[in-house]
């Protein structure tokens, strides 16, 4: 039983780094949605931008104005490219997360089964124990039986 006592401590430390490793990726999905986010604001407002500079294709427009609105667009896509990355640095994070939740849901779920099995040869044990002693106690009273029909007929 001292087994028993000591699987179930484990079992309980394996829920607490399972119940970690699931807020670890759920915050984890937060920051990615986060990122992903802020990537769908700068693309959408490279759309937004594209557009408004389209519409106005037969204007005159000064050199300066032309010159800052190429170099806006520039800091716009270099930021895209940062975003690249962060997205993808955050979704290389979230699936080692869920990697790691998997991790600790299949150990929990590992014990569990030994815990299981335990106590189903705890329970064989003492079913055959019983038997035992059951047998036992029918082999006893035979024996007094025919022994005792035998002592009385001599």
């Amino acid at each position: 039983m001292s087994s028993l006592n000591a699987l179930n401590v484990a079992i309980e430390a394996a829920e607490r780094k399972r119940d970690a490793a699931r807020t670890a990726m759920q915050e984890r999905q937060r920051a990615q949605q986060a990122a992903q986010a802020q990537m769908d604001q700068l693309q959408g407002y490279v759309l937004e931008m594209q557009a408004r500079w389209g519409a106005q294709e037969g204007l005159a427009v000064q050199p300066e104005v032309m010159h800052h609105q190429y170099q806006f667009m520039e800091r716009l896509q270099h930021a895209i490219g940062l975003q690249t990355r962060v997205v993808a640095d955050q979704d290389i994070r979230l699936e080692t997360a869920r990697q790691a939740l998997l991790a600790a849901e299949l150990r929990v779920t590992s014990l569990q089964k030994v815990v299981q099995a335990r106590r189903r040869d705890v329970v064989l044990a003492q079913m055959r124990r019983e038997q035992k002693d059951t047998d036992e106690r029918a082999t006893m009273a035979f024996f007094r039986r025919s022994f005792g029909l035998q002592l009385q007929e001599a």
